[in-house]
């Protein structure tokens, strides 16, 4: 480069010692014929050319190479929508590194089914100890009819470093949900401080999962697994949920919705009701997910983002609230409407051993309306007669 600035700075050096010598022999009289000066003029004209026109192919080469090298200096702003997964947006960036993005849509990718379809659990250490209610969940699968196949479409999205470690042990799909700052290890009992800040993360992680473009079954790992659930879910709608308590319409708004157990497709309304949902905890301090549902599920915004909201029927998504009345029917059972964990853990091996029994009955017998659950027993109708009243008070408002 610097070469070629001195053969420019010699040709302009040499025209200008000519126009000086030209302008002597004017001064004595004596005049250059016009061959002469046609001549050199033209001489020095394709000098210049040649020196511009190999400087800026220089140039053109140097930036060239320093774009190769910086390439977002001179990408245009607009790009960079398409350059970037839309979950980066809307990620809290505390806790969702880009890293931590690409092992998240790593996971999803393996668990999902074709139409990007995903079965979600979350877990602490407390529940994913030995014997405990994450080994009671995997083995619900096992003896489901017909639901081992769903588990390796499940992703279980582990709170803590212990969780994590123990849900690698028993299962392929397993997530590091880090919260920084926050001890999700111990039992978080009902709406505890770190109760609710468990709860308002797990939405906000699925509406991270819905703006990465996938579908999902949230289950609470409490849940039990006894049938494939999709030929129950309705078609008309991207946002449905089981119940506490069902009253029989699928539309009705007074139903009890219940948070551990939902179907949601990604879309535009679904993607903006769980950021609804997840900013309105603000509206509502000191409560969870499931009662600021409640509240929200009347709020106007629902109708003008298009969102349809229908609840599921208990006498196939049933739970300790409301049970399935037939076990011929039941997809799943929750232990919900029970506090306390070593409850949950007698009740939900009881229920385990319920279905086992039944699996052995002849096909007859199966078919008799007099088969029924032996529990909740320790989540009794104490528990019950608890959550029908915040129910009943919900309903009121």
């Amino acid at each position: 480069m610097k070469m070629e600035f001195m053969k420019f700075y010699e040709v302009l050096n040499d025209f200008h010692s000519s126009d000086i010598i030209d302008s002597d022999v004017r001064r004595n009289g004596k005049m250059k014929s016009p061959e002469s000066g046609n001549r050199r003029y033209h001489v020095f004209h394709n000098q210049v050319l040649r020196t511009l026109l190999l400087f800026a192919m220089v140039s053109l080469a140097c930036l060239v190479l320093y774009h190769a090298v910086y390439p977002l200096q001179f990408s245009p702003v607009r790009f960079y929508s398409f350059s970037l997964p839309r979950v980066y947006a809307h990620a809290n960036t505390s806790t969702n590194s880009g890293n931590e993005e690409d092992k998240l849509e790593g996971v999803l990718k393996r668990a999902a089914m074709s139409n990007k379809t995903v079965l979600i659990t979350t877990l602490n250490e407390a529940w994913a100890e030995p014997n405990s209610v994450f080994d009671l969940f995997l083995e619900s699968f096992r003896i489901g009819n017909q639901t081992l196949w769903l588990l390796k479409h499940l992703v279980v999205a582990a709170l803590d470093q212990k969780a994590y470690a123990r849900c690698l042990e028993l299962h392929p799909n397993c997530y590091f949900l880090k919260t920084d700052g926050v001890d999700f290890s111990v039992e978080a009992h009902f709406m505890s401080p770190g109760y609710l800040k468990m709860m308002w993360r797990r939405i906000d992680f699925l509406r991270i999962v819905l703006d990465m473009g996938y579908n999902f079954i949230f289950t609470d790992t409490d849940i039990m697994w006894f049938r494939n659930p999709f030929p129950h879910f309705y078609l008309d709608t991207d946002f449905q949920i089981a119940c506490d308590n069902f009253l029989g319409n699928p539309w009705d708004l007074n139903n009890a919705p219940n948070g551990g157990f939902n179907y949601v497709k990604s879309s535009s309304q679904t993607i903006q009701f769980y950021k609804f949902w997840y900013k309105s905890r603000q509206n509502y301090p000191r409560k969870h997910d499931q009662d600021v549902l409640n509240k929200i599920k009347y709020d106007p915004f629902i109708s003008e983002i298009g969102l349809k909201i229908k609840f599921l029927d208990t006498a196939y998504f049933g739970g300790f609230c409301q049970p399935s009345k037939d076990l011929n029917f039941v997809c799943t059972m929750h232990s919900n409407c029970c506090v306390g964990l070593d409850n949950k853990v007698h009740d939900l091996k009881i229920l385990l051993q319920d279905w086992t029994k039944y699996l052995d009955l002849p096909p007859k017998l199966k078919e008799s309306k007099t088969l029924s659950w032996t529990v909740p027993q320790r989540c009794g109708s104490g528990h019950r007669r608890i959550a029908r009243k915040k129910n009943d008070k919900t309903r009121n408002l």
